[in-house]
């Protein structure tokens, strides 16, 4: 692991590369604050010294995401309890929109890497070459003197050319892209097993490159999504890099969510019946029947994540942040979170009440709550019907179409469960 966080970490995330890169109207962040003096941002500590299970709060509820961390210790609480941390008292929370993206965002993503993930590797030491070969696409990465290879599969719909490219949905697991392509959305996909294989076994193209590194497979995956993105860009003018989406459902809707979280350039983040280490609570974790915990997550298939994660077993409610963290950590790009009613392993319940509501209270804050949607739906575990059921927010955010559907609507589920995120009712209001 560094000895400190990886510089081009925070600048991928910056706010002025989210709003250039992606191409946003002036309305998706309408409401950041003009500072002449920004606020200072809170202390983060180097890799490897961030705090340990026993020197957080132990936090029944879904944690603030407007607190640093620096003033969520025990040690640096400032005189906070952790009953005022839950409520949304704590001292020291970020107060403005344009505090969030220049502080608080990069610290999320590098207390992810640091807990969860593992650090990604930095892709500006990477060469990437993509050769098209009709509808496969055969990636090559080289770093560190190393070589790694891997291909895509092309769907694209019949009005995509170079002078009008389609956009794209990339997925690993395979998808129902039959409508995507009627709606003139390209579909690419990659076997995630030649990215990385499924166990601890570290074999396939991410560890090629960095084989012995403590990074999750989830974060393995991640970087297929990205170095796709990378050929595509390069290689298949048909298609917009610009306009693009993530998706895979079960674990692979867990890596698919790393995805968008690792690199700016992804449009839109579309995680299906994802449970824990994906959109499930880590709190709230038996909600639909079924008990999918960060314990037997661990205990199943540990090589998803570090070894940071392994460290909470028996100690989740001391993790600093849980899933509605991970999703706030999107704003202001898009997500779209799908969930069935019949699975309740991963907990479809917690995540539609939840982890949902929690995570669009930042959306809405941050001005951009179009931009977040739950696809509640009936149906199991990864039924194919969930990709139907995306689709409209799909075309919404990919080509600027408007939609009648309602994305807010919880369905059978009912209401928000909003005594779990408390510190809802005490949002910061800019001076």
């Amino acid at each position: 692991m560094p000895t400190s966080p990886p510089s081009w970490c925070s600048a991928l995330l910056g706010l002025t590369y989210i709003a250039s890169s992606l191409s946003l109207p002036a309305t998706a962040l309408p409401n950041i604050a003009r500072q002449d003096a920004p606020a200072e941002c809170a202390p983060v500590p180097p890799a490897s010294q961030f705090p340990a299970w026993s020197d957080l709060p132990l936090q029944t509820t879904m944690p603030d995401p407007f607190l640093p961390l620096a003033y969520t210790t025990t040690a640096g609480e400032g005189g906070s309890s952790a009953g005022d941390i839950m409520a949304g008292k704590g001292k020291n929370r970020i107060q403005t929109p344009e505090e969030w993206y220049r502080c608080r965002q990069p610290e999320i993503l590098q207390m992810l890497q640091e807990y969860q993930y593992g650090y990604y590797p930095d892709p500006t030491l990477e060469t990437v070459t993509a050769t098209r070969s009709g509808n496969t696409l055969t990636i090559e990465v080289s770093a560190g003197g190393k070589t790694g290879r891997f291909a895509a599969t092309l769907s694209l719909p019949s009005t995509a050319t170079a002078d009008a490219p389609a956009p794209v949905v990339i997925n690993i697991g395979g998808m129902a892209s039959q409508a995507y392509l009627q709606a003139g959305v390209a579909v690419v996909g990659f076997d995630y097993t030649r990215v990385a294989a499924d166990s601890n076994v570290q074999t396939g193209a991410f560890w090629d490159l960095y084989k012995g590194r403590d990074i999750g497979v989830l974060t393995a995956w991640a970087w297929g999504f990205h170095r796709v993105l990378d050929g595509l860009t390069s290689a298949v003018p048909e298609i917009d890099p610009l306009r693009s989406g993530v998706t895979g459902c079960s674990r692979l809707g867990k890596g698919a969510l790393a995805a968008g979280l690792f690199d700016a350039r992804v449009a839109l983040t579309m995680p299906m019946s994802s449970g824990v280490q994906g959109l499930g609570p880590y709190r709230y974790h038996g909600l639909s029947g079924q008990d999918e915990t960060l314990e037997n997550s661990k205990e199943g298939a540990g090589w998803w994540s570090s070894s940071g994660l392994g460290r909470f077993v028996n100690h989740a409610e001391n993790l600093p942040y849980d899933a509605h963290t991970i999703a706030a950590a999107l704003a202001p790009r898009a997500l779209v979170i799908d969930q069935g009613t019949g699975d309740a392993f991963t907990n479809s319940k917690g995540t539609a009440v939840i982890v949902y509501p929690a995570a669009k209270v930042v959306y809405d804050w941050l001005g951009v709550g179009d931009r977040i949607a739950m696809s509640v739906r009936g149906g199991g575990h990864c039924d194919m019907s969930g990709f139907d059921s995306v689709l409209p927010f799909v075309t919404k955010i990919l080509q600027n179409q408007t939609i009648t559907k309602n994305y807010d609507d919880l369905g059978t589920y009912g209401e928000p469960m909003t005594t779990a995120y408390p510190w809802a009712t005490a949002v910061p209001q800019p001076a």
